[in-house]
């Protein structure tokens, strides 16, 4: 099969390059979706405070309309603004907090709480001017515009046809007393609000979708680029082996290390050793302390002389041992009865008792 080399980014971006993107503030933002949430927090927040309101509203102009013919000197305009300024913020508090932290919110349940400094960093090569135009006239650009003036259009289309079949209603409504039209006039603008809601929703949830596509499209990546990441999380090949054989040499220095602490060694005269120990009152049957095969073989054999450690010659059981057993493990209970043997033949040379 031939190796793509060409770096075409086919494939689907790996969960490291997807949390790398995270860190640096590179999510799938909807700004419709988060709009549209925001936007029905501040229709729900109008509707729940309309009538804090309007009872502000009419208290405040009430005010205004009893200094009417008064002499207004400059100090006494300057209090009337200052009062106009913090009535105007007393009643739209409520809704501009309910509106932003909903904004938030709206963000926070696309991709989660997160917090990067890096779009913060200065970048001037946001300041190219070529790269600048070429983003200007870019297919994302000519996207973002067409779902401007679509849902624009959307909207008046569906506001119009409203206000339309109200128009009809306009004769009757004149006829009814000042609170009945005024009801009347809630009642169709709560129609257009929630009838604009579910145009905005339409729109979000399409955006939603595209934003989405784009972004995980973008971080797309080639089949080298894959394999040069497996490489830097679990390195390259030649550390690995490196590593193994650091790995090998480290085990079989404490496992020739153990071997003084064996009572026998079961060997096959030039192939295979297996030094072998046994403590009535630490182990349930006999423990393989060191194994080997050829010049390792050769050295544990060494090591028992050293040590006054019997050496038995039982090919057989020699690579029994050796084949089913790893080190640290006691011996199966099929070889109790041979290794039974070895051991009474080692603690008669030695002058022990058996096992």
């Amino acid at each position: 099969m031939a190796e793509d080399t060409s770096g075409e980014k086919t494939e689907e971006a790996t969960l490291k390059r997807l949390d790398d993107a995270r860190k640096e503030g590179n999510v799938p933002k909807s700004v419709d979706m988060a709009g549209f949430v925001a936007l029905t927090a501040a229709t729900l927040g109008f509707a729940a405070f309309f009538g804090f309101i309007a009872s502000g509203l009419t208290a405040f102009f009430r005010r205004s309309l009893s200094l009417a013919g008064e002499a207004l000197g400059m100090g006494a305009m300057a209090n009337l603004g200052i009062a106009s300024a913090l009535e105007t913020l007393k009643l739209a508090l409520p809704i501009a907090v309910l509106t932003a932290v909903f904004g938030a919110i709206g963000y926070i349940v696309q991709f989660g709480f997160i917090f990067s400094p890096k779009p913060l960093q200065p970048n001037f090569k946001k300041l190219d001017p070529i790269k600048g135009l070429g983003n200007l006239f870019s297919a994302q650009r000519f996207l973002d515009g067409f779902k401007i003036t679509a849902k624009v259009l959307t909207a008046m289309a569906a506001a119009a046809k409203l206000l339309w079949d109200c128009a009809d209603e306009l004769p009757r409504v004149q006829t009814l007393p000042l609170g009945s039209q005024i009801e009347w006039l809630i009642d169709k603008a709560l129609i257009v609000a929630l009838a604009m809601l579910g145009v905005f929703f339409v729109f979000a949830i399409a955006d939603l979708a595209i934003v989405r596509y784009f972004h995980f499209k973008r971080l797309r990546m080639s089949k080298q680029e894959i394999r040069d990441e497996y490489k830097n999380i679990e390195g390259s090949p030649e550390v690995k082996a490196r590593i193994r054989r650091i790995q090998t040499e480290m085990s079989r220095k404490r496992m020739m290390a153990d071997i003084p602490t064996a009572d026998a060694v079961v060997a096959n005269p030039s192939h295979y050793a297996v030094a072998l120990r046994y403590r009535a009152d630490k182990d349930r049957s006999p423990v393989v302390v060191a194994k080997g095969a050829d010049l390792t073989a050769i050295r544990i054999k060494e090591i028992a002389r050293q040590y006054d450690i019997p050496i038995v010659e039982n090919p057989p059981l020699a690579r029994e041992l050796y084949k089913l057993v790893d080190i640290g493990e006691a011996i199966p209970e099929k070889l109790f009865a041979a290794v039974a043997e070895v051991f009474a033949f080692a603690y008669r040379l030695k002058g022990k008792q058996t096992i």
